[in-house]
């Protein structure tokens, strides 16, 4: 709807009355269109948005409400206000409950007409607002922000897919910086709690000695410093979803309560002995290896057990370097917008430098590298030199040992190029297609120097 005026339909059969509203709301200042079958109004609309209809209900070859539903399902952005001259009780009720704004009855007063397409172009700025909102939360969270076509992100993908609708338990394992924070926001956003609260609690940065009145809340009194009663994370979550960041970090004692607050969804804010109720969505986080905690003895097992019902592993940038080169793309976009700097891309040595490096801090690393290059690139494309000097000294110290022994130069480059196809397969996920065109030889030609290398059986079942 990008016309200055807002626009408005009008369908009446009565040539009279449809003519005197379309006058009166022109000279209001409004773009207004007029017909007198509920045809020619649907054509209307076929050929351009309205921000509000007028309809009467009773006219010949349909009535208000065919257009009522049509309108629902096909251009729900557009408010509607049905007028009628038989005006009933029934009606009324019929119409509201299909959608309609408001409701008038014949003879229409200006007045009151004048103020319910006030009222109604209001409603219908708030429906866009929603509606823009509603997009740019599916931008940010929707399974599209999270980037990566490796095999072992599309699992991701499909776990996300398919845990998001239900209210089961997920763990979310992964090393720092892999986007544990990102994979909570999205099953929150793609569930039926959406409208509901996301809270967030970070157990490694809150002192332990505080933890369980930020997760359970406390009474007045509970404690040196306890002025009043504070509602604590688990109520503030209730009917939406709970997100435990480094929950490794929670001690034993706070463990055993966790545990009765997964399993009943029950709890008693510190200080009292009233029961509290929730309806929570429980999505944890950790960067530790749960299962290797349990067996040290640093992590309860019941615990454990509970909270692993659905476990969605997130692989390291090292282990997913053929996805670099999207994901440096996408933070390209969003810091370039953001600084307004004219900066097309990467250059080749530039990207090569990057999928070289080890990554330690993992995506978010990758992100900050991008940001700071933004800030820092002298071209129009981002190259080497701006990149951080300690990954362009890291990036340069991958080359081969080769020592020389009496052999023919095909013998000698057999060690080198199997290294070279092994990591192209698996930074391209073992997807023969892929590594093909990474390497820039055709499929047939890849494959025999599989079978040739023995790498072949890595990639059975895929392709």
């Amino acid at each position: 709807m990008g016309s200055e005026k807002p626009r408005i339909l009008i369908i009446d059969d009565d040539r009279i009355i449809l003519d005197s509203l379309c006058e009166l709301l022109r000279l209001e200042g409004y773009e207004v269109e007029g017909a007198t079958k509920l045809a020619t109004g649907m054509a209307a609309l076929a050929r351009g948005a309205f921000h509000v209809a007028i309809s009467d209900i009773n006219m010949p070859g349909g009535d208000g409400f065919e257009l009522l539903r049509t309108l629902r399902q096909r251009w729900p952005q557009t408010v509607v206000i049905m007028i009628t001259g038989y005006g009933t009780i029934e009606s009324a009720v019929e119409a509201i409950k299909l959608g309609a704004y408001d409701y008038l009855t014949k003879p229409i007063i200006d007045d009151e007409i004048r103020l319910v397409v006030e009222r109604a172009l209001h409603q219908q700025a708030l429906i866009q607002e929603n509606q823009t909102l509603k997009k740019r939360l599916e931008e940010r969270y929707g399974l599209d922000s999270i980037v990566g076509h490796d095999h072992q992100m599309q699992k991701v993908y499909d776990l996300i897919e398919a845990v998001a609708p239900s209210k089961v338990t997920v763990l979310v394992q992964g090393e720092s910086g892999t986007g544990k924070s990102l994979v909570a926001r999205v099953i929150h956003h793609r569930s039926h709690r959406a409208d509901k609260p996301l809270v967030e609690v970070a157990c490694g940065a809150i002192p332990e000695s505080l933890l369980e009145s930020e997760l359970f809340g406390h009474v007045k009194g509970a404690f040196t410093g306890a002025v009043a009663d504070k509602v604590g994370k688990f109520k503030a979550a209730d009917g939406g979803t709970l997100f435990l960041d480094e929950i490794a970090t929670a001690s034993p004692a706070l463990q055993v309560k966790l545990l009765r607050a997964v399993q009943e969804m029950q709890f008693e804010p510190v200080g009292s002995y009233k029961t509290e109720k929730v309806d929570v969505r429980l999505v944890l986080a950790t960067n530790k290896d749960l299962e290797s905690e349990v067996r040290a003895g640093n992590f309860r097992e019941d615990l454990y057990y509970r909270i692993n019902v659905v476990n969605i592993n997130l692989p390291p940038l090292c282990e997913r370097l053929g996805d670099i080169p999207l994901l440096a793309g996408r933070f390209l976009v969003k810091y370039v917008t953001e600084s307004g700097r004219p900066i097309d891309g990467f250059t080749e040595d530039a990207l090569g430098c990057m999928q070289r490096y080890h990554w330690p801090g993992n995506v978010r690393e990758l992100e900050n590298v991008v940001e700071r290059a933004v800030v820092l690139a002298r071209g129009r494309q981002i190259d080497v030199d701006d990149l951080p000097p300690k990954l362009i000294e890291q990036a340069s110290t991958v080359r081969y040992d080769v020592t020389f022994a009496p052999t023919s130069l095909k013998k000698a480059l057999e060690g080198p190029e199997k290294a070279v196809i092994e990591a192209a397969l698996r930074a391209n996920g073992w997807n023969r297609q892929a590594t093909a065109e990474t390497l820039e030889i055709n499929r047939t030609t890849l494959y025999k120097k599989m079978k040739r290398y023995g790498l072949e059986g890595e990639t059975a079942g895929r392709r």
